[in-house]
């Protein structure tokens, strides 16, 4: 079955060999350094979308950017929501909770040292709302008979 592109982000490390002698019930090896790998950090927003009518839903697109020390943005990432039809019976402020976001250290801009946690990383996001639901219909024509 061919599933198309594999990616590998983590090879398998080259083994350290060692040998407890016989009659030894202990030993003490040095392995030398282990690198971390696939670092990232997870960014978790909330929103509230204001005055939102009841019996409507809403779509939210949130576009994340990575900016770097001169300035350029960076594209981290989009999410398309959609946010349910509340039943009050006014308008009311719907908060949206725990939007993630997963930004690998192999992306920094920062400048700093690579693929560490040890950078300050600047972002920006942008919010986008609509309703979903209307009442407008496009030139409904009206049937005579």
């Amino acid at each position: 079955m061919d599933c198309g592109i594999v990616v590998n982000p983590e090879p398998c490390p080259i083994p350290v060999d060692f040998k407890i002698d016989s009659c030894k019930d202990s030993i003490v090896v040095d392995l030398g350094d282990v690198a971390l790998e696939s670092l990232g950090r997870i960014a978790q927003l909330d929103v509230t979308v204001k005055n939102v009518c009841p019996n409507k839903r809403v779509a939210l697109g949130v576009v994340l950017t990575e900016v770097d020390s001169n300035g350029v943005e960076y594209q981290r990432g989009l999410k398309a929501i959609t946010i349910p039809a509340h039943r009050s019976s006014t308008c009311r402020d719907v908060l949206v909770k725990c939007i993630k976001f997963v930004l690998p250290e192999d992306l920094d801009v920062s400048g700093g040292a690579p693929n560490a946690l040890c950078n300050a990383r600047n972002f920006k996001v942008r919010l986008f709302a609509n309703y979903i639901d209307t009442d407008f219909r496009c030139c409904e024509s009206i049937v005579t008979v």
